[in-house]
């Protein structure tokens, strides 16, 4: 995969601490390359609006045609402007609102492409994460999947179903590398084949029908991709390669997040850089409210895949970033940055959005480099992982109103959003895309048009399988306590249970809790006993260190479990 992107000089501090930004910060002195464009790709079908020959909304009015109400923008100015009449506010709105892109648009024709979103790999997890010792329930749009690790090690991914009465296969059990069903102990091999059934006479053999659907599964660069296709056969070809990840000296922070709204809706928020400097105000070192300003966006690739070109800020017309969004779920932002030495770095913020159905996305972030500054390396990973928590809790609110309202309003987004030509032309160019393959999805929202979800969306009450281990050894469905609560807009529910590093980290740093709590504990009443002033003075500061440890263990698992909440909104 191309990566196209700017070179430039910048500090690599800068750099490293602007991670879960969904873009890196700007520097002053920038020199940029020429990007490496992808020949796009033929359109395969041209088709009237006034006739879509798929099951899609038609389009609707405009809203100035549906309203006549009009209302302006009220600027605080000491001499008020002379009135316009429609047609000057018409030519005022096309100066800064996004307007059609291509002459078919211009006359209300609609651009079709060949898409079936089945034939495409859908990012399950970071390989790092997924357990060894128990089975993963996971889903892609309202396909329930079950992924797990045979005895040899391989992944495996197979309906999450139970052939005989459909319990889930995710809440089972991995024993001698087979995958077996908690309700009635059926056992199943790595090719989806019935070994075992506990309640069959000695005599009878097993039926043939007893096996699952299974599902192909890859690991390529740390990531695990399930090809969704039962008729076509998978295309290798099709899994993503991003080529910084693949140069020596990369390293990378990966997270993974479970999101409570569309995927499409998280993938916009990825693809706006405009809302980082307020939204993120002083979240890390490179978000600032006064770097908000209008930014320079060039639309280098369109195709049936996705699309791809340069952004960056009017204020430094040398600092280009190279964006790319490519179908089904992969948005990228690249970067080289030249040292004083003359030396080429490669940086990219990587987002791999799945969708988990209705309402829900889970996402796997990506921040990495080919140097790394020595100050980011003071920080334990578990540091970053928990300030991504934080980003996506600033926007949750926006994010999860706006899905909302999508749903409500049930009209195209042409019709509710007004899109920037300074900050919003990623995201209607995504929506325009949608508009393109969007009935091959099973529910889409497009620039101009629109197509339900067919199927009622599932509400789990009691998850299955996100981490068999932890929901063995913690409440992590409900049963006790809010950080347990199988909710998505709690932070140790979408992050922690998802991520190996920082469960082990909130576990240690519980048991040097519970330790220096008995050791405070068993000082101070030492020192009620003893009567040598030395030995009470001893055991008092002991006491004292150790209640001081327990309140920073008590402040490091808050960090790692506990949401954003911003000052204002906070009682």
């Amino acid at each position: 995969m191309s990566s196209s992107p700017s070179s430039f000089v910048s500090s690599p501090i800068q750099s490293n601490m602007a991670l879960f930004h969904p873009f890196l910060s700007h520097s002053a002195s920038l020199h940029h390359l020429p990007p490496t464009p992808r020949q796009p790709q033929p359109l395969k079908l041209l088709l009237s609006l006034s006739s879509p020959p798929h099951p899609l909304r038609p389009l609707i009015p405009t809203r100035r045609q549906l309203s006549t109400i009009k209302c302006g923008a009220v600027a605080d100015i000491k001499t008020p402007a002379p009135p316009l009449d429609e047609h000057q506010e018409e030519e005022e709105d096309h100066k800064v609102l996004v307007g059609p892109t291509s002459e078919a648009e211009r006359r209300g024709e609609r651009v079709v492409a060949d898409y079936d979103w089945t034939e495409e790999w859908y990012p399950l997890y970071l390989t790092q994460d997924i357990p060894d010792d128990a089975p993963l329930g996971l889903t892609v749009f309202d396909k329930q999947l079950v992924l797990y690790r045979d005895g040899s090690g391989e992944l495996q991914c197979y309906q999450d179903r139970c052939p005989h009465r459909l319990a889930k296969l995710s809440e089972g059990q991995l024993i001698d590398g087979r995958l077996e069903c908690l309700y009635h102990g059926w056992q199943f091999d790595a090719q989806g084949k019935c070994v075992k059934i506990p309640q069959l006479p000695a005599d009878a053999k097993i039926p043939k029908s007893a096996c699952l659907k299974t599902y192909e599964v890859r690991d390529s660069q740390g990531v695990a991709w399930v090809w969704m296709s039962q008729k076509t056969p998978p295309n290798p070809s099709k899994i993503p390669w991003f080529e910084n990840f693949a140069r020596p000296g990369f390293q990378d922070t990966s997270t993974t997040h479970e999101l409570p709204y569309d995927h499409s809706i998280l993938l916009e928020n990825l693809m706006d850089p405009a809302h980082v400097p307020i939204s993120h105000d002083r979240t890390d070192w490179s978000a600032k409210r006064e770097d908000a300003q209008p930014l320079r966006f060039e639309v280098t690739e369109r195709s049936d895949r996705g699309f791809a070109g340069w952004w960056g800020k009017t204020s430094d017309p040398s600092a280009k970033s190279f964006l790319r969004f490519e179908a089904p779920c992969s948005l990228q932002n690249n970067r080289e940055i030249v040292d004083k030495d003359g030396e080429k770095h490669y940086f990219t913020g990587l987002f791999l959005c799945r969708p988990t159905g209705q309402g829900k996305s889970m996402l796997i972030v990506r921040f990495g480099g080919t140097k790394r500054s020595p100050l980011a390396k003071l920080f334990p990973i578990w540091y970053f992982h928990q300030n991504a928590g934080k980003v996506f809790e600033q926007d949750m609110g926006f994010l999860s109103s706006q899905n909302e309202v999508l749903m409500k309003e049930k009209v195209p987004t042409k019709e509710l959003y007004l899109n920037l030509k300074s900050s919003d032309t990623w995201v209607a160019e995504y929506r325009r895309w949608m508009d393109k393959v969007g009935h091959g999805m099973p529910y889409h929202f497009g620039h101009s048009t629109i197509s339900l979800p067919k199927e009622p969306a599932v509400v789990e009450h009691a998850p299955a399988g996100l981490v068999a281990g932890v929901s063995a050894s913690l409440p992590a469905k409900g049963g006790i306590g809010s950080m347990h609560a199988p909710n998505l807009a709690n932070r140790y529910f979408r992050h922690v249970v998802h991520c190996k590093i920082c469960r082990n980290v909130v576990k240690a740093f519980q048991a040097w809790q519970k330790a220096l709590t008995a050791i405070a504990v068993a000082s101070a009443a030492l020192a009620i006993l003893v009567s040598g002033r030395q030995w009470k003075a001893l055991l008092l500061v002991s006491a004292a260190i150790s209640s001081a440890g327990v309140y920073a263990c008590s402040a490091a698992i808050a960090l790692n479990t506990t949401n954003f909440i911003r000052t204002h909104r906070r009682l």
